[in-house]
Formats: structure tokens, C-alpha cells, sequence
């Protein structure tokens, strides 16, 4: 039964996180994009508001993520993108973004972002990404990684170079974080990742984790052919819902189910990009249910004015998802994790420390708990 608005905001609150999809180019703070932006001598958006400040550049992010499309909703990231071009630009939002998620409750983070859409700005790629390790690294309590993407919209010599700058990166000698994973983002009808086939092949052969954007704004197929490529976790996977309601195409689910797939479900940016009505329809709850692995996530916060709180709260005030969901999600979320073993490991055990004190402080949670624990198991055979 769903939770009181309050309740559900302090169960929210309280709750331990892994964040597993956040784009850092769509994570800004709203001050930290007015600033950088006037450091550039760029224009806000609606410039007759621009004294309006962080309310005028809210609202006309409200206004934008509720176009209703993915295209539409993409169109932000051309502002944030430009505000953010210079080094160290690049370091203060990661480290931000490292910091917001400390602070929200996050045991371990991993952040992704495209680094050549930093080129027509004069850095390099390079650069880029050691700007972004540098401010993750500026936040040492939080256990974090670096995901490369690319744009599967571009041509297949853009996704090459993306893959070979994240194997340059991916688990380099020095302390602190590093490139973690590899991923494939942007608008995705009419352009599936078989077209990036070239570049997903050299990621895979390297052994670097891939997590491939799919089955967001087209067909739930899209996953399997996105695992074909070597996707161990699919970012979004919304529309397996669509197999899950046509037994012709269930077959779909049980596949996601048995290769052991992790979808990274963000609800909030789903109904603004159209592939969900609202909350309270989204298939979040089906989809988990029907026993596929899986966990929730913010991916643009700044652009769906979201956080990994935010999303918890939402679900549990407008979904039959319980707070006992939610930790095992999170426990699916820290398993799944390209992070080393041990800030996997060290995450669960603050999980299950959440979980234990969550069951002791409610009555009846102990064999809801159990019940759980038991679906876990048969969820992971």
C-alpha cells in the first residue's frame, strides 16, 4: 500500500544508495549552472527571466523536461554541455555531483558523461576525462567510477574513439577513481547499437563492463540485441514492459531473466521522456515483480529536478513498492556495480546494516524481510 507523503519522505531519506545512471552533464546544481555559464558568457535560457535567477532557470527546466519526448528532453544537455567546457568546470561538477550523492545517502556512485562533446571546445578528450576523475577523486568518502559514453546518433568512428579514450582510462595503476565502464547514450530509435557493433567488440574483447542504453524510447528487443553486444546492465529497459503484457513476446523477459541482466529504471526521467505516463503507472513495479534484477535511479536530476531520495519517495508514495523493495534493489544495484569487489563488498554490508535496523524498527518486517530474502534467492538462480 502506498506510504504517506511524509512517511514516505523519511523512509526515502533514511534509505541507503547505489547510484548506477547519472549523467554528470545533466547533474549540475542550478547555481553551479547560472555561475558557470556567466563565467562563459553565455545567456540563460529565456534571457527576459534572467533575473529571475535559479527560479526562472527552474522553471524553464520544468518546462523542458516535460516535453514528452526523449529528443526534446536531450535538448538541455546543449546548455549544460557549453557551460561546463573548460577543465575546471568539468572537475566542480563531478566532485558536486560526488558530494549531492554523499549526502543523499550514497554508499558507492558511478557518474558517466560523453568526453568528446567536449571537443568543439577546444579540450581534449583526455583532458576531459582527467578533469572529471580529478573532482571525483576531490570526494574520497564516496566510492566512485567513471563511466565513457558515446552517442549512438554519431557516426561509428566517434563510438571507436570514445571506446578506445574509456580503455586508456579503465583501471589505470594510480589511486582514486578511475573509468569504470563503457556506454552507448543519445537518442535510441534508428540507431541501434548493432551499428556501433565495431567498437562494442574492442570494449568487449578488453573486458572493460559495458551498461548500453536500450529498450528506452524503442522496442523491448532492443535489450537482448544490447546484451548480444556485451551489456551486463541496461540503462532504462522500460519497454520490456511491453513483452511483459504479450505472451507472443514474454519469451523476451524470461531471456532478460536468465542472462542476469540489471536495468538501471529511472522513473521521473521516464514519464518526462514520454516512455512512462506517471509514476503511479510506470512498470517499475511489474517489471521487478516478473522477477528481472533491477534498481532506480535519477539519471538527469537537474533536468528532471530529481535526486536518489527523490526517486525512493516518489515510488513509495505512488507504487505498491515497499521500503523492503527498495534495499533489495539496492542490493541488487551494489552487486551489479563495476566498482572493485571491495566498495561492493563494504556497500552491502551498510545495505544490509539499513536493512536490519529498517526490520527491527518495524513491526512485522521480519518475515517480509524473509519473504524478500527468499525472492532474492530465486531471483538470482
Amino acid at each position: 500500500m502506498p506510504m504517506p507523503a511524509a512517511a514516505a519522505a523519511r523512509a526515502a531519506a533514511a534509505l541507503p544508495k547505489v547510484v548506477l545512471h547519472e549523467h554528470l552533464d545533466g547533474a549540475l546544481r542550478i547555481g553551479t549552472l547560472l555561475e558557470l555559464l556567466a563565467e562563459r558568457g553565455l545567456p540563460p535560457p529565456a534571457p527576459g527571466r534572467a533575473r529571475g535567477g535559479e527560479a526562472a532557470m527552474a522553471a524553464w527546466l520544468d518546462a523542458n523536461a516535460q516535453a514528452g519526448s526523449l529528443e526534446r528532453y536531450l535538448e538541455g544537455f546543449a546548455l549544460t554541455v557549453a557551460a561546463m567546457a573548460t577543465p575546471p568546470a568539468l572537475a566542480r561538477v563531478a566532485r558536486e555531483a560526488a558530494e549531492d550523492a554523499l549526502a543523499d545517502g550514497a554508499v558507492l556512485a558511478e557518474f558517466r558523461i560523453a568526453p568528446l562533446l567536449f571537443e568543439p571546445f577546444g579540450i581534449a578528450p583526455e583532458a576531459a576525462v582527467e578533469a572529471l576523475l580529478a573532482g571525483l577523486a576531490a570526494c574520497p568518502a564516496l566510492p566512485s567510477g567513471l563511466i565513457v559514453c558515446a552517442l549512438r546518433h554519431l557516426p561509428q568512428g566517434e563510438t571507436l574513439r570514445a571506446a578506445q579514450l574509456a580503455l586508456r582510462f579503465a583501471g589505470r595503476a594510480a589511486p582514486g577513481p578511475c573509468v569504470v565502464g563503457f556506454d552507448l547514450a543519445g537518442a535510441e530509435r534508428g540507431h541501434p547499437c548493432a551499428d556501433h557493433a565495431e567498437a562494442l567488440a574492442l570494449v568487449r574483447r578488453a573486458g572493460l563492463p559495458m551498461t548500453l542504453h536500450a529498450g528506452e524510447a524503442d522496442a523491448a528487443e532492443r535489450v537482448l540485441e544490447a546484451a548480444r553486444h556485451g551489456a551486463r546492465r541496461i540503462g532504462h529497459g522500460v519497454r520490456l514492459a511491453d513483452a511483459l503484457a504479450d505472451p507472443v513476446r514474454a519469451h523476451v523477459v524470461d531471456d532478460v531473466c536468465a542472462l542476469g541482466l540489471h536495468l538501471e529504471i529511472c522513473p521521473s526521467s521516464n514519464v518526462h521522456t514520454g516512455a512512462a505516463a506517471s509514476i503511479a503507472a510506470h512498470p517499475v513495479t511489474a517489471l521487478w515483480r516478473a522477477g528481472i534484477s533491477l534498481s532506480v535511479h535519477t539519471d538527469n536530476p537537474l533536468f528532471s529536478r530529481t535526486s536518489m531520495s527523490g526517486e525512493a519517495g516518489a515510488l513509495l508514495r505512488e507504487s505498491a513498492l515497499t521500503v523492503a523493495d527498495l534495499l533489495a534493489m539496492t542490493r541488487h544495484a551494489a552487486a551489479a556495480s563495476f566498482l572493485g569487489t571491495a566498495a561492493r563488498e563494504a556497500a552491502l554490508r551498510r545495505i544490509e546494516a539499513a536493512a536490519a535496523a529498517a526490520t527491527a524498527a518495524e513491526p512485522n518486517a521480519s518475515a517480509r524481510a524473509a519473504a524478500q530474502q527468499q525472492g532474492d534467492s530465486e531471483r538470482w538462480r
